[in-house]
């Protein structure tokens, strides 16, 4: 038997590699004969680049650039040829904050600026730019300020690109040097949010940036204004566009300075990973991620994986953190013949997450007897 095991990561808890590894050895230890593919994939927010080392035989960049509070980090991007592959989430992700320090007003996008203009630098044609798990939601002001170009209020004052400055924005001005000709800028994510409104990035994602009520509403406010002076000043209206919400609106701002174009992360990610290749020479697919839940179904990896394992009938069966899907959904939304969880009736949700792995093994190996 050849099993394909396609997760992403379990957030918070295991790699996509991590999780691979921990069902490979719960399988394997009821089905020793079995032949396990391992294919860690992402759906084109923070780990993207960590599964795509090998498939695309990155070479690994590293420099120190901004974090999210324009402190010095150490990050990295991946380049092949004249491609480069960026994922924001190492410069300017959540994960480099603690929970004290999240504060979407005083975030920046700058340090993603500084992994793009470096690999500009190196001659760059083509990059690709993973938006997800960033802790801004400051329109990309800070991406763009890092590629030189300047935001400043009524009064003609410089305006520091953070979420706050988002209000006062009245001009824009745009790099002094010339621009990179013929470079081509794709954005890849999961988000398909507009920019501002009930559904937009302050709305949905700036609470789990360290937001309250009404910092959401300013934040929201200062997108609108945002997208009216972007369209006044770079006649660019993107604000209504799917994805221009992505990571606390780079996605708009990558349409309107960059002229980025924007795609499904997990699909282009399945493309890199040669995954319809892997799966036509499996019998079984295994696939999962930390939380299965609506989301899941609109454009995450496990959503991306089903619709290929119906196109090829292999049957898909998942294993996750918790499920907040029911039986109906799991069967006919994604068509998974099972679902195991790691969190459960014996085991809380605290404890799924700092056992992941040995609860992971021992999940795997159940499967693996449904399998025998």
């Amino acid at each position: 038997m050849k099993v394909l095991v396609a997760p992403d990561k379990f957030k918070g808890s295991l790699t996509a590699r991590q999780v691979c590894k921990a069902v490979e050895e719960g399988l394997l230890a009821v089905l020793p004969g079995a032949e396990i593919i391992r294919l860690p994939l992402a759906d084109g927010g923070e780990g993207s680049l960590d599964v795509l080392w090998e498939p695309l035989s990155l070479k690994r960049i590293e420099l120190t650039v901004r974090d999210p509070l324009l402190r010095p980090v150490r990050a990295y991007y991946g380049m092949a040829g004249e491609s480069a592959y960026i994922e924001m989430a190492v410069a300017s992700g959540l994960q480099l904050l603690t929970a004290g320090e999240r504060d979407p007003l005083k975030t920046s996008t700058y340090g993603t600026g500084e992994l793009i203009a470096d690999a500009l630098r190196k001659g760059a044609g083509e990059i690709y730019l993973f938006a997800g798990g960033s802790a801004t939601n400051d329109a990309g002001l800070g991406m763009a300020a890092a590629l030189g170009f300047r935001f400043t209020d009524s009064r003609g004052r410089e305006l520091p690109p953070v979420g706050a400055s988002l209000q006062r924005l009245e001009h824009i001005r745009p790099p002094s040097k010339g621009w990179p000709e013929n470079v081509r800028f794709t954005l890849l994510g999961d988000v398909t949010n507009p920019l501002y409104g009930k559904k937009g990035a302050a709305f949905v994602y700036a609470a789990q940036k360290g937001a309250g009520a009404a910092t959401v509403e300013r934040l929201d406010r200062g997108l609108r204004r945002f997208a009216r002076v972007t369209e006044k000043m770079c006649g660019r209206r993107v604000a209504a566009m799917p994805g221009s919400g992505a990571a606390g609106g780079l996605g708009a701002a990558a349409m309107i300075f960059l002229n980025a174009e924007i795609h499904s992360g997990v699909e282009r990610i399945l493309e890199w990973s040669r995954f319809n290749e892997q799966l036509r020479q499996s019998d079984v697919v295994i696939s999962g991620e930390g939380r299965l839940d609506e989301q899941t179904l609109k454009g995450k990896v496990v959503h991306g994986v089903a619709a290929r394992c119906r196109s090829y009938n292999k049957p898909l069966f998942l294993l996750c953190g918790q499920s907040r899907l029911g039986k109906e959904a799991l069967r006919e939304r994604l068509g998974a013949r099972l679902c195991k969880t790691l969190a459960d009736e014996s085991v809380k949700e605290e404890e799924a997450m700092r056992d992941a792995y040995a609860l992971l093994v021992r999940r795997a190996g159940v499967l693996g007897k449904v399998l025998k």
